[in-house]
């Protein structure tokens, strides 16, 4: 009998190498993108991300570009972005702080010296207005003399952009001269232009309606060094600190990022105006954090075993009105608290006032506004929480529920002995991610409180009911100084914190699940 052999259609053959040359193409189409984006980014002075991209370009062209990594190509995808949107993030993070950076200490050391030689000093003796007239495709620049109508009339002026020097001669009558609307659009090509008088004075645009004499108010010398052109005052660049500064110790803004090793975590350590604020901040943290888990867990728990009470009527429409807060964007729930518990119009200081006669000052208390952010955030987090239970509570056996009734167990026992026990296992992962979102449940106080009332005594802006991550918030970009550099030193020891906290409390709760079986 003859040997029978599968074969393939010939259409199907035919096409497989028209297949494999497009998807070559586009292998070479996204690393050329690649490249171009690594290269810009290059341009742009950022080399560490565009050393990722290119890393990544490189790694793209091995992986799809052969057949060798052929598995690699499913999970490739999640390590670049891994890598560019977690790795990165927090080693940047890490690295600034131990760098001075700052919003007085963003540039490079070139760009720093470059704004400094840019400053100009005018002779106000020699300021004078100016009027410009056209000639043709350029332009004139009219400078008056005196009183009468008379002055200084320049050469045509292309006003490309360009740098020129040009040179004006008297005239007896002042031309017809362009609106001011008209100028404002050139000013920048105009700022170019250097107007040389019969008497040698070269003048300058030194406002937006005035020409003057305009000279350098800095002289670099080849050792670096900064030389007062009027006064001789001499200024050093210290790389120690990242700024010029004068034999008096004085600074010249702007300056420059230098690292500056371990003195913003010295800093946080040794100054009492940081350390006494940030570790009463440390505390309530924890504080926080620790009772939203708790009280929205225990409330979601209750309400859900309340609405598996067989004998309970209108169990849906409960359901819906509990669920309700859950369907709500947290910010709008925010700021509806936020008016409620005003001091002075709030409906629940009304209320209370009608009732009870009191008026608590959720505001300005630092222990009534921080009662105020948990029972906010208690109303936000229950119904997430009331939802995993009504699943968790479902996958309890009733069997070991009826057979400890007929011991005699009473209701509240069979919940703490036999549901509680059951249902912890699966809460136990959820309720660290609960603890380490409300850790850094920055949204929340930035919308409700601001940090406020702040407390008194500090060198950094740090409120009474800020949390560690709108503590940072506020002194990377709220404080006038824009301290980044210490806000990555502080961020950093969150970190450390944060893992070990999320490690231990991991660690306990597993041995109490474990226990409880």
């Amino acid at each position: 009998m003859a040997e029978l052999v599968a074969t393939a259609p010939p259409e199907a053959t035919a096409g497989r190498p028209v297949i494999a040359w497009l998807g070559k193409a586009i292998v070479a189409a996204l690393f050329v993108a690649m490249l171009w984006v690594a290269w810009n980014l290059y341009a742009l002075g950022e080399t560490v991300l565009a050393a990722l991209i290119l890393a990544a370009a490189v790694g793209f062209a091995i992986i799809f570009g052969t057949r060798r990594f052929y598995s690699t190509r499913f999970i490739y995808p999640g390590i670049v972005a891994i890598a560019l949107f977690v790795a990165f993030p927090v080693i940047y993070t890490v690295v600034l702080g131990f760098t001075n950076y700052s919003s007085l200490n963003l540039l490079t050391y070139e760009r720093a010296l470059g704004v400094i030689m840019q400053a100009r000093a005018v002779d106000k003796s020699t300021e004078r207005p100016f009027a410009l007239t056209r000639d043709g495709a350029a332009f004139r620049v009219f400078l008056p003399q005196g009183e009468g109508p008379g002055g200084f009339l320049s050469d045509p002026v292309p006003l490309d952009g360009n740098p020129v020097t040009v040179a004006a001669s008297p005239v007896d009558t002042a031309p017809e001269a362009m609106a001011m609307r008209d100028i404002v659009p050139m000013r920048d090509a105009l700022a170019l232009v250097s107007v040389t008088l019969p008497d040698g004075v070269t003048l300058q645009q030194s406002g937006l309606r005035t020409f003057a004499s305009v000279a350098a108010v800095w002289r670099l010398e080849d050792d670096g060094r900064l030389v007062n052109v009027a006064d001789g005052r001499v200024l050093v660049p210290d790389q120690s600190v990242g700024f010029y500064v004068d034999e008096t110790g004085q600074r010249i803004t702007p300056g420059w990022r230098v690292n500056v090793g371990w003195q913003n975590f010295q800093r946080i350590f040794t100054s009492e105006g940081i350390r006494a604020p940030m570790l009463s901040i440390f505390i309530w943290t924890l504080v926080f954090a620790t009772l939203s888990v708790t009280l929205t867990f225990a409330l979601g728990v209750l309400l859900a075993v309340i609405l598996q009470w067989p004998h309970l009527r209108f169990k849906a429409f409960y359901r819906l009105m509990l669920i309700l807060p859950y369907a709500v964007p947290a910010f709008i729930s925010i700021l509806i608290f936020k008016g409620l518990f005003n001091q002075n119009f709030g409906e629940i200081n009304m209320l209370l006032e009608a009732l009870f006669g009191v008026r608590p000052d959720w505001n300005t208390n630092p222990f009534m506004a921080r009662m105020m952010i948990v029972l906010v955030n208690l109303w936000l987090g229950y119904p997430y929480m009331m939802l995993l239970a009504m699943g968790f509570l479902q996958s309890v056996p009733e069997d070991h529920k009826k057979a400890a009734a007929l011991e005699g167990a009473s209701p509240i026992r069979v919940f703490f002995t036999i549901t509680l026990p059951q249902i912890i296992p699966p809460f136990l992962p959820l309720l660290i991610a609960s603890f380490a979102f409300n850790f850094n449940n920055l949204v929340l106080i930035l919308l409700l409180t601001r940090g406020a009332p702040d407390m008194p005594g500090t060198v950094i802006p740090a409120g009474q009911t800020d949390i560690l991550g709108s503590f940072i918030y506020r002194i990377g970009f709220v404080d006038s100084g824009q301290q980044f550099g210490l806000s990555g030193a502080i961020t950093f020891i969150i970190f450390v914190l944060v893992a070990a906290i999320a490690y231990s409390n991991f660690v306990v709760m597993r041995r109490v699940a474990g226990g409880v079986r």
